[in-house]
């Protein structure tokens, strides 16, 4: 069925018509009836969106009817291509399957049945005399694996009856080694086809694949659902685990089992308000003054009620005394909603409430501009010569590029060297590519350049050794058309027109003869010929002894070559109607009418054109080389090789899942293995009034080696050739033995690590190396994803002038060029 956002197309359902006469409206396609003609129009707009996509091919961006046109078709296809004696048990096999990914599924089923036979089957039989003849299975046996007394198991296996064709009365009887089926019958492709014709699956994360109704029916395939693949389970399912995480365990209920915890206090509230209370709030609301904490001095004529705290010791400092100290009395009287005076407050500023925050995506203009000291706005750089605002020392103010021109420049040198295997071009920087177009001179030829315009007007036709065929389609020239219409006018046969016939005249009258008089002046205004339209250029004429598809086909470019072909092309490009205008224009540049119509004009006039008319026509040259096939198949190369990248990166990535899960259960066995092989932590040394140096075996050494010390110093007087070298030893020979001495010490203070934990440390190690090597593979294979999305320039977004603002992230060329083209160095 078509997809429509990676979901089955839902028809309407028919209305309910009880009136015979009742004008409806029905598509044929789909058998959808309306009684409304507004309902039928926009249901016929909805199919005619191009966002349908057909489920057997996967082709996208269709309208509904060519979705389904290609769906029909490709059913045919593949209920004629695919063997009917494996069509039940690979969709037994499909059916309650959860593997979501239907290329995994794919891969799962072709592997299972990829070296297994069902009777009915046609294939290819090796018999013992070496030959290979062609059958149909009639049986099948299959044995099982068997375990046999020394451990071992031997592998199942299946035995198949083959009925030989052209031999009635013969059979072979072959196991799996000498059997095989036709490369093409059963492919992965074949099998994606026929499981998306077959098979359907709800829009649900862990839904099952199910076999169509009509389909199971077909081949007596149960259908009922089991329960724990049902929605309603999963969903519960998921219910379940929200509320466990959302309640979490009850810590409150177990505070005052542990020792040490108090029990928890109860919740204190508020006391009810009475009616007098309900009084004051009423007088507070129209007095409209806050109350301050901190009373100032009584001023007269001005007190405001107000209550105290519910018990008479909750609030510190106001006793029923009213001076602020405790009665001397001993007896406290409860003044229990009893109201005293104080002095009013003075109000205090409101202070504005804070800004909203903001929520993006928001209109810029909306917010308001940050201070100069908080965020200083860098200056503006433009490519372009011209700017919306005047600029100070503008860097590109006499570059000759106009605004309007920087998109087609930009585009024209994407193009050119994302296709650079095409081509036939070295990869190029933007400002190299700049420069180039901004030569202007005769003398001087810019390599660079004359290479660009060749290269890309190579594409538009086949040389002449390859048959000079014309890869883009052209309107025809004029030498065609004139030719169709002499044959036209020769076989039409000439009628004579009829002379009309004479009015009868009346009686000639002043009037009447004025009035014929003034319609004859007017008849002969009328014949006066019509003056020429001025002619904008001489491109016709420079082209008739000129035949610049010859040229393009010989390769002919040298000498005006490439500059004639390039008038060549805008004046035929020029019939079209969309592009008249357009080339009309650049050929004013290029075949003024003021100058002499040859080869030698279009040479010397393009050496000295502007650079915005530079940009224009090379982007229209660009524009007609995307037609080309040289250019769709490239495209759809570079597409093949992102299906293989991603497959790949999947692969990987899965790789680098199944590592970090076994890394995390390595870690959670090194927490229990740590506290037995940490290192404890070292006792500092007791001192006892000072130093106090220990007698060790080792330092008779250190006194014999100090007594030869000393021997040397004696002999001091006497000088050996060799003294200074004999000293030199013996300190190497004290260092070596100090370090070897700590290093005793330091392996004596340290425990012996178990074997079970270094062996788990070196897991640990292997497999961050292993996550490591699947990163680096990773980030390769994206890195190969950019180089390979040939057809993609993304784009950014709009601004509210409906500016594109495009980002070159380098999509279908490497970041320094093509490694063999000559320019690979510089990168």
């Amino acid at each position: 069925m078509v997809l429509f956002k990676r979901k089955p197309v839902q028809y309407v359902s028919t209305p309910t018509i009880t009136d015979d006469d009742t004008e409806v409206w029905v598509i044929p396609q789909t058998g959808e009836v309306f009684t409304e003609y507004e309902i039928y129009l926009n249901r016929m707009d909805f199919y005619k969106q191009r966002r349908f996509i057909c489920q057997i091919t996967g082709h996208s961006g269709l309208n509904f009817f060519e979705a389904l046109k290609s769906e029909l078709a490709g059913a045919e296809e593949v209920e004629q291509a695919f063997p009917i004696a494996l069509k039940g048990p690979i969709l037994r096999r499909v059916q309650f399957q959860t593997i979501s990914r239907i290329d995994n599924l794919v891969d799962l089923i072709y592997d299972e049945f990829k070296k297994d036979y069902y009777p009915g089957e046609v294939v290819m039989v090796h018999v013992v005399s070496g030959e290979r003849l062609t059958g149909v299975v009639r049986d099948k046996t299959r044995f099982g694996n068997k375990v046999l007394p020394n451990g071992t198991v031997s592998p199942a296996f299946s035995r198949y009856f083959v009925s030989l064709d052209n031999r009635p009365f013969e059979e072979a009887v072959v196991d799996d080694d000498h059997i095989t089926r036709d490369r093409k019958i059963f492919t992965k492709q074949v099998l994606r086809s026929f499981i998306k014709k077959t098979v359907t699956r709800e829009a649900w994360t862990g839904a099952p694949w199910l076999v169509k109704p009509e389909v199971a029916e077909t081949y007596h395939i149960d259908t009922r659902v089991p329960q724990h693949l049902k929605y309603e389970s999963h969903a519960a399912e998921r219910k379940q685990k929200h509320q466990q995480k959302k309640n979490g365990p009850d810590f409150d209920g177990m505070v005052g089992v542990f020792p040490g915890n108090n029990p928890k206090l109860p919740e204190l509230k508020p006391a009810p308000k009475s009616h007098k209370s309900k009084q004051l709030q009423g007088q507070l609301a129209k007095s409209k003054q806050p109350i301050a904490l901190n009373p100032t001095p009584q001023m007269p004529g001005q007190q405001l009620h107000r209550a105290l705290p519910q018990h008479q010791f909750q609030a510190h400092g106001f006793y029923p005394n009213g001076n602020g100290t405790p009665p001397t009395n001993g007896q406290y009287t409860n003044f229990h909603n009893s109201t005293f005076s104080f002095p009013p407050m003075q109000q205090l500023p409101i202070q504005p409430p804070p800004p909203p925050p903001i929520k993006y995506p928001i209109e810029d203009l909306q917010i308001a501009p940050r201070k100069e000291d908080v965020l200083k706005r860098p200056p503006l750089k433009f490519f372009s010569e011209n700017t919306p605002v005047p600029i100070e020392d503008h860097p590109a103010k006499d570059n000759g590029i106009l605004m309007e021109s920087v998109g087609p420049l930009l585009e024209t040198w994407d193009t050119l060297n994302v296709y650079c295997e095409i081509f036939k071009l070295d990869s190029f920087t933007f400002d190299d590519f700049v420069e180039a177009m901004q030569i202007t001179s005769e003398d001087v030829e810019c390599e660079l350049f004359v290479e660009i315009h060749c290269a890309a007007l190579k594409l538009l036709a086949d040389s002449e050794s390859d048959g000079g065929k014309l890869q883009i389609q052209l309107p025809e020239s004029d030498s065609d058309s004139e030719d169709e219409e002499d044959e036209n006018d020769e076989s039409a046969v000439q009628t004579p027109t009829p002379e009309p016939e004479p009015q009868p005249k009346g009686r000639a009258t002043r009037s009447s003869l004025a009035k014929l008089e003034a319609e004859a002046l007017k008849a002969e205004a009328q014949r006066s010929p019509t003056p020429e339209e001025k002619k904008l250029h001489l491109a016709d004429e420079m082209l008739e002894d000129v035949d610049w598809l010859e040229k393009l086909r010989k390769r002919d470019f040298k000498n005006g070559g490439w500059e004639i072909v390039v008038v060549g092309l805008l004046y035929q490009l020029g019939k079209y109607p969309r592009f008249e205008t357009r080339c009309e224009e650049l050929l004013k540049s290029l075949a003024p009418v003021d100058e002499d119509p040859s080869v030698e004009t279009a040479r010397s006039r393009y050496a000295g054109l502007d650079i915005n008319v530079r940009i224009k026509i090379l982007q229209i040259i660009c524009m007609l080389t995307m037609e080309t096939k040289a250019i769709r198949g490239f495209m759809e190369e570079c597409s093949e090789q992102m299906t293989s990248f991603r497959k790949e990166k999947i692969k990987w990535q899965r790789d680098r899942k199944i590592a970090l899960e076994e890394l995390r259960l390595l870690n959670e066995e090194k927490k229990v293995l740590l506290p037995a092989n940490t290192l404890p932590l070292e006792e500092p040394e007791a001192k006892v009034n000072g130093d106090t140096k220990m007698t060790t075996p080792e330092e008779p050494e250190a006194e014999e080696e100090d007594t030869a010390d000393t021997d040397d110093d004696i002999h001091q007087g006497r000088s050996l050739r060799r003294g200074n070298d004999r000293a030199a030893e013996r300190q190497r020979k004290r260092e070596l033995e100090q370090e070897r001495r700590e290093k005793a010490e330091a392996a004596a203070k340290m425990p012996k690590q178990s074997k079970q934990f270094t062996k788990l440390l070196k897991d640990i190690q292997k497999k961050q190396d292993t996550i490591k090597q699947c990163e680096e593979e990773i980030a390769v294979i994206d890195n190969d994803l950019r180089e390979a999305d040939c057809p993609r320039t993304r784009c950014l977004g709009k601004d509210r002038f409906w500016n594109r603002y495009y980002w070159f992230e380098r999509n279908g060329m490497p970041y320094a060029g093509l490694p063999n083209s000559s320019t690979a160095d510089a990168g």
